[in-house]
């Protein structure tokens, strides 16, 4: 990519380059990186999220890999309101729909995913043209004792079921902290699960998200937010 940084080697360079583009619009990330800026504000959450990737040094694309795979951090660009709260829920990772044997939460790709994480938040209110929003004060985060007993339990009410067979059941209402959503392109997408007589199936994929109001808990007591 036009301008991408090279991969972070420690926490503490990759802690530098956040504090280097907190305060900066995503007007100014594109010039650097040669790039336009969209007009349309639908593709502002991912265009910036891909110039925050390129302006810190995130090697790992698409792969299932912490997006700066030498130091271990997940990245997450959160886009927020003009109070610093997150719009949206994030999506963490695909919710398995087949399994040979009980999972074990040490072993999730839940709490692979969650164990380091840099947040950035990114203006997303849609009245603010897409080259005008502002990047905030990023936060580098693990889970606390508590958070992670929270996600456990979510994460583990939810795999039961899908164990059960009863998939089905799992809508956007269960779990304090995750919830699960479809995660496709359309509507007509599908995956093979297994129902409660353990036939498989085909169902919608869907995928764990974090709750808006856990990520807003995290900027809050973190300090992070819109100020650089």
């Amino acid at each position: 990519m036009t301008g991408a940084a090279p991969p972070p080697g420690s926490e503490a360079e990759l802690r530098a380059r956040a504090d280097g583009i907190a305060g900066l619009s995503l007007a100014v990330l594109a010039a650097r990186q040669r790039r336009p800026v969209p007009q349309d504000s639908r593709r502002g959450k991912g265009f910036a999220g891909q110039l925050v990737e390129a302006a810190l040094g995130a090697s790992a694309g698409s792969r299932p890999e912490p997006d700066f795979q030498r130091i271990g951090v997940e990245l997450k660009t959160l886009p927020v309101g003009p109070g610093g709260q997150p719009l949206e829920s994030t999506w963490v990772c695909t919710l398995p729909l087949e399994h040979p044997r009980a999972p074990r939460w040490e072993d999730s790709a839940v709490r692979h995913k969650l164990a380091r994480v840099l947040w950035v938040p990114v203006e997303g209110s849609r009245d603010i043209p897409v080259g005008e929003r502002r990047v905030g004060r990023a936060v580098l985060w693990s889970p606390s004792t508590e958070e992670e007993r929270r996600l456990r339990a979510d994460w583990e009410e939810v795999m039961d079921l899908v164990l059960l067979g009863r998939v089905e059941e799992i809508t956007a209402h269960r779990g304090e902290c995750l919830q699960v959503r479809p995660k496709a392109a359309d509507s007509r997408a599908r995956r093979w699960g297994v129902d409660a007589h353990g036939v498989r199936v085909r169902t919608l994929p869907r995928g764990f998200y974090l709750r808006a109001s856990f990520t807003a808990a995290i900027l809050a007591s973190r300090y992070a937010g819109l100020r650089p």
